[in-house]
């Protein structure tokens, strides 16, 4: 089992637009499919994630319907609006920015 990896502050809002991108889901449904697509290194806790779906809806990044799941429960289906969208583009220059900085930062050879 890999080991867990934090998830950086100021990135659960770009994981969650990221993992929208394949579609409406409910919040338990996008805990897993990040939880799965990292190899089981990140899990969203529920703390953070609907707090962070709700301040989403908020701010108009994504629109919400209530919906019956597969087992038949009632979930409240989140998908990406023209703002989460155009917020998604923003957050992913920035953060391929980012890692291109650190990636430079950290292969520097030590000088002297």
């Amino acid at each position: 089992m890999p080991e867990r990896v934090e998830v950086l502050q100021g990135t659960l809002d770009f994981l969650i637009l990221k993992t929208l991108t394949w579609g409406p889901m409910h919040g338990f449904e996008v805990s897993r499919w990040i939880q799965a697509t990292s190899g089981n290194a990140l899990a969203i806790e529920e703390g953070a994630l609907y707090p962070a779906l709700h301040r989403m809806e908020r701010r108009k990044w994504l629109a919400a319907e209530w919906a019956l799941t597969d087992q038949n429960r009632r979930a409240k289906y989140y998908q990406l609006t023209k703002a989460g969208r155009d917020q998604l583009r923003a957050q992913d220059s920035a953060w391929r920015r980012y890692v291109a900085v650190v990636a430079k930062i950290t292969a520097a050879a030590k000088a002297g």
